[in-house]
């Protein structure tokens, strides 16, 4: 029963540790279920375990009880045997005989031979039973702590098998996702994004010029006097200057903002991925450094079986 305390400790610390996962590692799998298993045959076989020794207790005051009967019979046989060994050396040349007139008068309470030989007959037969309960008490309690121990040892390598999968299981989702962060171009996508925008900065920043000179010749021309405000082909071209340039940085503008778009969610890619690389090193912490490494206490089957 005391060699079930560290089992039982083991289980509940490694829930309580996996209950430190983080969302969306922090589910009910497989290891949990078979974890909760574990607990609740460690808790069934306690209580087994407890009936069973106050069977046992019981018999022992049973057995103790009898002994004390037969040794308390067995005393007063021998003390008989003695008086009678006694009287069967007395004889008429005897110095210590004398009259005792009032022994002849029989007791009341004195047994008869059918008496005598059923009181001890009974003793016997009820010591024989409280002796043949006791073996095979003592065989059903072999038995249960040989199936409890079988028992806890199948469902120990029940949740280190669990554990060794999901392991396996974390460490591959793991090194996916490493592989999608350092492989899959999201952090050169990342950086070519950077240049494209400080590429798509500087071009518009480089049509700002162009654009200050066509303006300044359209505004300065509008101040022609009279008749020389003329529509010529310097104006048309000035005119058709500015709007293609207003329409170029327009799309240069537009491109900018679909690259700061794509930046950002590139960036929040890159921050989900190390997020989730986060959360999969935790649950490897927990799992591997915490809950298997407390299983490496889990005491031996003999140890569980009451042998040592």
């Amino acid at each position: 029963l005391d060699a079930t305390e560290v089992p039982y400790a083991i289980a509940t610390d490694n829930l309580q540790c996996r209950e430190r996962r983080q969302p969306p590692d922090l589910v009910s799998d497989e290891v949990e279920r078979e974890l909760l298993k574990e607990a609740e045959l460690i808790r069934n076989i306690q209580e087994l375990l407890k009936r069973t020794l106050m069977q046992a207790v019981n018999q022992m005051r049973l057995n103790r009880a009898h002994q004390e009967v037969c040794e308390r019979d067995w005393s007063d046989k021998v003390q008989t045997y003695n008086v009678d060994e006694k009287c069967g050396r007395y004889s008429n040349q005897n110095t210590n005989i004398q009259f005792h007139p009032a022994s002849v008068k029989v007791e009341e309470s004195a047994s008869t031979p059918e008496t005598w030989a059923k009181f001890s007959h009974d003793n016997i037969s009820r010591a024989e039973g409280e002796k043949m309960a006791s073996t095979n008490l003592r065989a059903l309690i072999d038995n249960v702590l040989h199936d409890a121990s079988e028992d806890l040892r199948l469902q120990c390598a029940a949740v280190n098998e669990a554990f060794a999968k999901h392991f396996e299981e974390l460490s591959d989702a793991k090194h996916k996702l490493e592989h999608q962060l350092n492989k899959a171009r999201t952090l050169k996508e990342i950086g070519d994004q950077e240049a494209n925008i400080a590429a798509l900065k500087q071009a518009i920043k480089d049509k700002e010029a162009p654009m200050k000179v066509a303006q300044t010749r359209l505004y300065d021309r509008s101040f022609r006097p009279n008749v020389e405000l003329c529509r010529d082909d310097a104006q048309f071209r000035l005119i058709s200057e500015v709007e293609e340039l207003t329409e170029s940085i327009e799309s240069l503008k537009k491109k900018l903002l679909e690259s700061e778009q794509t930046l950002r969610n590139l960036e929040d890619t890159r921050m989900d991925l190390e997020k989730e690389i986060a959360v999969k090193t935790n649950s490897i912490f927990i799992d591997k450094q915490k809950c298997m490494a407390h299983r490496a206490h889990y005491p031996a089957v003999l140890k569980l079986a009451g042998y040592q």
